[in-house]
This record gives structure tokens, sequence and C-alpha cells, in this order.
């Protein structure tokens, strides 16, 4: 219930308003204080997910379904949608719900959230999605993963990491002639991901980015930006993880080995 109040004071209006924004604020009162990482059966928007991580699920709901961050406006009634990082399948619920024709590609590295991918897109009805249990990476030979349980997973994490198949994105972005929406929650590969497929982002219409940098390494956001714009796109930047004092506060509070969270949305122009 303090979750959900603390978001409800902050948007008052909304409640009243937005119907969707209404029922996140009610999931939030139910499940905002759950047991982190413990499974929980959860309906939302009309589906029925099951859900290891009820919080950092209900900030995908808000994201995906109330914000509704990755809506496009689609060149026709089949668009090509590619969905890395795709968790427990709440964005491919989007999509297949706004866009019901759409073909949709699915990526998730996590052997575990994979296997949650399936079932919740299963007992949804949600069909005709091409599925990947693997990594998207920069090569086809695997690479190390390290799993947070949520949605948190990444290349870069050096807890209870495991060997996971990997797909080499550039080449499955080869064979399409366009790619309506591009969508990269990869948990810091992005910036590996980008400068390999730079000769194929010509492609794409519309490109998610949710850019990680993590301690210790390289940051490149001058260099994705960089690509972006030699690309041909326009883009926008949405701070995602904020920081107060950052002189001193110099790591993301939900995730210590974090110092920059930014969604990043990158579209041509008309």
């Amino acid at each position: 219930m303090l979750l959900a109040l603390e978001i409800l004071f902050r948007n008052l209006g909304l409640f009243f308003v937005d119907v969707k924004y209404r029922e996140f604020i009610l999931l939030a009162a139910k499940y905002g204080k759950a047991k982190r990482y413990k499974n929980k059966n959860i309906k939302f928007f009309g589906f029925k997910f099951n859900v290891p991580d009820p919080y950092s699920f209900l900030w995908q709901i808000k994201e995906i379904f109330v914000d509704e961050s990755y809506k496009f406006l689609p060149a026709s009634d089949s668009p090509v949608i590619y969905d890395c990082g795709s968790n427990v399948g709440t964005s491919v619920a989007y999509f297949r719900k706004e866009y019901p024709e759409a073909k949709i590609k699915a990526f998730e590295a996590d052997p575990k959230i994979f296997s949650i991918l399936k079932e919740n897109l299963s007992k949804n009805g949600i069909e005709n999605v091409e599925l990947f249990n693997k990594a998207v990476w920069i090569n086809d030979e695997g690479v190390e993963f390290g799993i947070e349980g949520a949605d948190g997973s990444s290349v870069f994490s050096k807890e209870n990491t495991v060997r996971v198949e990997s797909i080499r994105l550039k080449k499955l972005l080869s064979e399409e002639d366009e790619i309506d929406l591009l969508k990269m929650d990869i948990e810091g590969a992005e910036a590996n991901v980008i400068p390999d497929c730079v000769e194929e982002l010509g492609k794409v219409k519309n490109l998610f980015i949710e850019y990680h940098t993590f301690i210790g390494k390289e940051q490149n956001l001058a260099e994705v930006l960089s690509i972006l714009e030699k690309s041909g796109f326009r883009y926008f930047i949405k701070q995602e993880a904020d920081r107060k004092i950052p002189f001193v506060n110099r790591t993301n509070k939900n995730n210590p080995q974090m110092d920059l969270q930014l969604n990043i949305y990158a579209y041509r122009e008309e």
C-alpha cells in the first residue's frame, strides 16, 4: 500500500481521468509490498501472467501499458517488431494487443525467465511469435550471463553466471527488408550490439534502446548517439534512473553495479 500511496500522490489527477493509470495504482496497492523474487500470478489489462518478481513487474506494466513507451505508428497492418529482452512477455503482450498482425521476434537469454515467457504467451493465447532463448549479442558463440532472477540479468553481471547461447543480431537484421520497431532492453549489451549492427540500422524505422553503463566499464554514450545520427535518426532521451547529489551518489541505488540508465527513442523524420 505504501508504494501505491507514494505514486498516487505524485500524480493524483491521473487516477481520476486515466483508466489504465487507475488500474496500475490498484495493482501497486495489491502487490507493492509482495516479497521480491517470489512467483505470483497477476491479472492485468485482460492478461494473467506468472511473474517471478512482482515489484519489478509493476514498473514494466507502468512503462509498457500505462505510459505506452513502445507505441509507434506502423506503415502497414503487419509491422515487423524485434523485441530484444522480452523478459516474461509484458512487451510481447502489448505488441500483440496493439498490433494484432505484427510479425514479432522475441529474444530472452535467461533460461528460467524464457520458460515463464513461453508459459505466459501460451496461456494468454498470444500466438505466432518467433521465440529465441538466446542472448542478443555480436556473435553466435555463446556468452557468460549473470542471472538476476527478474529483469536485470546481464552479460556484464559477475554474479550467478551461466553460459547461454547467443545470436548475432546483425545477421538477423540483414535478412529483413525493413524493421518497424527494434526494441533493445538487453542490460548493457547494447553498447556492443549497436556498433556491430551499424550497417543494418538503415532498415530500422523506430529504435528503442534502454542504455546502461556499469561501474568500471567504459561509458560510450557518445559513440551510440553518433551512430544514431549517422544512421539518419532523430532521438529523444529520457532519464530512467535518477540520482540525487550525483557527485556524491555515483551509483544507481536499485542496481549498485550501474551508474547510468537512459531510455533512448530513435526515429526517422517523415
